[in-house]
């Protein structure tokens, strides 16, 4: 299978960047293939440009190559940390250039864009891996846990992806190396169940 993985994170060597790399590792060992970007590396644009809104515009090259490989992937994989119940802004920007109209998603004919989109994405799978330094029970009872929220019912839901899954690992500040290891573990884990050879 072609799978995207993007992740977001700024630094290097940290947990989120060891997550993506157990997860192409172990894609590849599954016999798929990775399309990866490190959108920090890569020093993507987040900013949406007001011209580039109409659905028939000419995008820049490398926002095209972003949502040709989204149209085509047959699994996406999203990896970043829970910054104030969000992802970093770099994502945001991510979602908001390539998740878009006549790629994402379209309005049934007629529709004037008030009613509910019809998700285009041919993924069958969705995986976000997330880091925090909230604990679940606090993200749960006191937030709601909105990242769950958003990818599984803003964004893949909406765009046709209804086998979503996400793990969140945490607290990672206080963690231990035996912690970190059990999580990668679970990494590995997880891409053998949704993604197998």
């Amino acid at each position: 299978m072609n799978i995207l993985v993007i992740l977001a994170h700024p630094r290097k060597g940290g947990f989120n960047h060891a997550i993506a790399q157990i997860v192409i590792r172990s894609l590849k060992q599954n016999g798929h293939t990775p399309v990866f970007h490190d959108l920090y590396d890569e020093r993507f644009d987040p900013i949406l440009p007001g011209a580039e809104i109409p659905r028939d515009v000419t995008l820049d090259h490398m926002i095209q190559q972003h949502c040709d490989e989204i149209s085509s992937a047959e699994g996406i994989i999203i990896v970043h940390p829970n910054w104030w119940g969000q992802p970093p802004a770099i994502l945001k920007g991510w979602i908001d250039r390539v998740m878009r109209p006549g790629i994402a998603y379209e309005f049934a004919e007629g529709d004037s864009g008030e009613g509910i989109p019809v998700g285009l994405l041919k993924a069958k799978v969705a995986l976000v891996f997330n880091t925090a330094n909230t604990s679940k029970r606090r993200e749960q009872e006191v937030f709601g846990d909105p990242l769950e929220i958003l990818w599984g019912n803003c964004i893949f839901g909406l765009c046709g992806i209804t086998d979503f899954h996400r793990r969140t690992y945490s607290v990672v500040v206080t963690s231990t190396e035996e912690d970190r290891n059990s999580w990668l573990k679970d990494v590995e884990q997880t891409i053998g169940k949704l993604f197998p050879q």
